[in-house]
């Protein structure tokens, strides 16, 4: 579809870096009406669900809150969702989790770059020799080789506030279980971003798709062959270099399987 000609015509497109936890806007691939092409858009990252009411709540739901009685709650974080768990049905209640309705019926692309996340290592007891109990933090910078950009399954949901009328498209992005490089890099979680190719991005976003082809999408795992990964320095996101190597004498090398 000349992605590569019509990325150009988008302002909005040259942000260096997108902070999930800022919840700003990213760009997404929405298909049209009729499912033969698609527009690139800006979305609200963060998948708001029909029934939060204003945009107080929609902040409550994201940071916590505390409530007249002084307890805190938790927030709720619907950055990503989990690509095992899109379809699944309140087994109580026998109502429709979050995402299902969207899963079936609203799927589009993230287009990214590249995306980073950290590697927890913990160091050495000088006098035990045992691990401690806190891990040091490193960021990796990690895309696909060759690759100037590339498509993570996602899908989106439109919210409105019921007092103001605003309205808004929003979006999570799908993860699955990490493949064997990202299992050394995000081993706090063991999950990565469903990068999805060419063809299989095209069928998750076009196609008129059974439960187990969602699922079976969803949780794709791309090989661990076709990605590069390597450190950058803890400061990325404001050094203006977000993409720079850094080299941590103690952060062993990533072992990639032959």
């Amino acid at each position: 579809m000349d992605l590569e000609k019509a990325v150009m015509n988008y302002d909005f497109l040259d942000q260096d870096l997108h902070d999930g936890f800022s919840y700003g806007n990213i760009a997404v691939l929405k298909p049209t009406a009729d499912k033969c092409n698609f527009d690139i858009v800006q979305m609200e990252w963060g998948f708001i669900p029909y029934y939060v009411k204003n945009r107080e709540d929609v902040k409550k739901m994201r940071f916590g809150y505390k409530d007249a009685a002084g307890k805190w709650h938790q927030a709720y974080t619907t950055l990503n969702a989990k690509g095992e768990e899109l379809l699944l049905i309140d087994e109580k209640t026998g109502r429709e989790k979050m995402f299902r309705k969207a899963a079936l019926e609203r799927r589009c692309l993230i287009l990214s770059s590249e995306f980073y996340e950290w590697r927890h290592i913990y160091p050495l007891n000088k006098r035990t020799g045992q691990p401690l109990k806190t891990a040091n933090k490193y960021p990796y910078h990690i895309g696909l080789k060759d690759k100037e950009y590339f498509f993570i399954a996602a899908i989106w949901q439109n919210w409105t506030d019921k007092e103001t009328g605003e309205t808004v498209d929003t979006v999570a992005l799908i993860t699955t279980a990490a493949n064997s490089v990202m299992k050394q890099i995000h081993n706090s979680k063991n999950r990565m971003p469903t990068m999805l190719p060419d063809e299989l991005a095209w069928e998750w976003m076009m196609g008129d798709l059974s439960e187990e082809r969602i699922t079976e999408l969803a949780t794709y795992q791309i090989s661990a062959s076709e990605m590069e990964a390597y450190t950058v320095e803890k400061d990325f996101k404001t050094t203006g270099t977000p993409g720079k190597a850094f080299v941590y004498a103690e952060v062993p090398e990533l072992a990639y399987e032959v």
